[in-house]
């Protein structure tokens, strides 16, 4: 058989691939990765700027704030669908269709498990009960939007038979969009890809929806498989920037979106999305969920276009196919050719942040251009590691209601040691001193007396953002408290600083996600 490269002459609606993003939804389900208000706005922008075709924005029934934001994003969206989540209840339904009301293009997502050990363990319904809930509830959505996708969790443990019948039933009472989800990350692409093409021919209405994959990493195979489900009759593809979701994650957009763009030969499909815009949403839900992305993370990670090997360069300066598949300019990665350093002016600070993929406020830039220059002047070599840290930090910090103002700390081998810190805390100063066993103990101490908390510390991670004696420490802290972890990461030159300024973060992330709660506990 002759394969024809997907070409723009000779694209066709079947061919295309709808592209689903739930990265505020399913990403956010990720232990750590809780975003603010502004920032669900600021991601669902950006994915709706690159072309993104229906953005899952929450799960309105959780809580206040989020049907707060998925209401928000619902009204500023111009052109993706906007899709809330909802489970099989009457009163979740009710919540999404209220949440996506307000949008050009609203869809409720509803779902309800099928395999037979969440029937036993988790619903303890039976078969015949699930279908009976699977009609009422996809009639319900369907008279409140035209919209409805409705998805069968753990559909890859779920007998065939029983997966044909809630499928038809799903058809039958209204359902647009069915989504086959591989829930747990059990699935293999061969088999999954089987799943789709058997239901498609079994299921007598099968014509009249679009079949959706939505796939988690657990077994490292949820791209494999999602791209498996598309060539077994799939056109919609469920997926998150950078992968973030429950335990390993989902599948990761930007791999899916490049792995069409780049094999047209053997993947003849195509999808909307502005792939140049990649590597800056990728950064932005990094800074946003404080969640690192990985140096050798495909497409977006930090060594995705870089060659260090002698036999690699060679090549590359001979020709860049000998070693890359695509070109880093194709996910918005631009080739860096300016040096930064304390004689750096702000024109140049600025043209460097947007070859990183950052488009900056003009306060925020003048903030970041001053806190650049003061680490300028300490530091001898300013890498693209240094900068990213810098404005990873300040944004981060935008939002922060408690904010370290001064910290002065005695160390030495004579102890206890002791900190002296000073905070603006809702904009007021206060000042504590307090002892530690080692300089740490002590700043963490001397947070805990200017800002009672019942936080557990779980997680202090210190390493150097780049080589050198005077190279900058990224700290990480993760905080839980009432079951909700917070992770939080600063850099500074000064370790002690960037753990005080990471502590603060996560304790900032809890207590804006205890204040969103309060809402929605006193409503119940």
């Amino acid at each position: 058989m002759t394969l024809i490269p997907m070409t723009p002459a000779n694209k066709s609606d079947k061919d295309r691939v709808v592209i689903f993003d739930t990265t505020l939804r399913d990403g956010e389900q990720c232990p750590g990765a809780t975003m603010t208000f502004e920032e669900k706005i600021e991601v669902a922008e950006m994915l709706d700027d690159m072309g993104v075709d229906i953005i899952e924005a929450g799960f309105p029934i959780a809580s206040v704030g989020d049907f707060e934001a998925v209401a928000e994003i619902a009204r500023n969206a111009r052109n993706a669908v906007i899709a809330g989540l909802a489970r099989a209840i009457p009163g979740d339904i009710a919540r999404a269709g209220e949440a996506v009301r307000h949008a050009r293009r609203g869809r409720i997502h509803t779902f309800v498990s099928t395999s037979p050990i969440h029937l036993a363990h988790q619903m303890r319904k039976s078969e015949a009960e699930v279908l009976e809930i699977i009609t009422a509830t996809v009639k319900q959505a369907r008279n409140l939007v035209e919209d409805v996708e409705w998805s069968a969790m753990d559909a890859t443990r779920t007998s065939i038979d029983y997966l044909c019948k809630c499928v038809e039933a799903a058809i039958a009472a209204g359902a647009t969009t069915i989504n086959l989800p591989d829930t747990v990350g059990y699935a293999v692409p061969d088999e999954y890809r089987r799943m789709f093409k058997t239901i498609r021919e079994r299921v007598p209405n099968a014509d009249k929806a679009i079949f959706s994959v939505h796939c988690h990493d657990d077994l490292g195979l949820a791209v494999a498989n999602s791209l498996a489900g598309v060539e077994g009759g799939a056109r919609q593809v469920e997926s998150t920037i950078n992968g973030i979701g429950e335990r390993a994650g989902n599948a990761a957009l930007e791999e899916v979106v490049m792995a069409i763009k780049t094999r047209g030969d053997v993947m003849p499909y195509w999808c909307n999305v502005e792939s140049t815009m990649l590597t800056r949403a990728s950064k932005m839900v990094s800074a946003a969920t404080s969640f690192p992305v990985q140096y050798n993370k495909a497409i977006v990670g930090r060594n995705a276009f870089a060659h260090e090997s002698g036999i690699h360069q060679d090549g590359m300066l001979k020709n860049a196919q000998t070693y890359e598949i695509m070109t880093p300019e194709s996910v918005g990665v631009k080739q860096t050719s300016l040096v930064m350093g304390k004689h750096s002016g702000r024109h140049a600070f600025q043209h460097k942040l947007e070859e990183l993929g950052y488009k900056l406020a003009e306060n925020q830039l003048q903030d970041a251009f001053v806190r650049f220059k003061a680490l300028a002047d300490r530091k001898k070599d300013i890498y693209d590691e240094d900068i990213i840290a810098l404005v990873d930090e300040e944004m981060a910090a935008s939002h922060d209601r408690i904010k370290l103002s001064s910290l002065t700390v005695i160390a030495g081998t004579h102890g206890p040691q002791r900190a002296t810190m000073k905070l603006t805390v809702n904009g007021q100063t206060r000042i504590e001193e307090a002892e530690g066993n080692g300089p740490v103990d002590a700043v963490f101490n001397c947070i805990k007396r200017l800002v009672p908390h019942e936080a557990k510390l779980e997680l202090y991670q210190v390493h150097a953002v780049t080589q050198g004696t005077d190279a900058q420490a990224e700290v990480s802290v993760r905080l839980s408290q009432d079951g909700r972890a917070m992770t939080s990461k600063a850099a500074d030159p000064d370790t002690l600083v960037a753990s005080a300024k990471a502590y603060l973060g996560a304790l900032n992330k809890i207590v804006m996600k205890h204040q969103r709660d309060l809402p929605a506990a006193a409503a119940s």
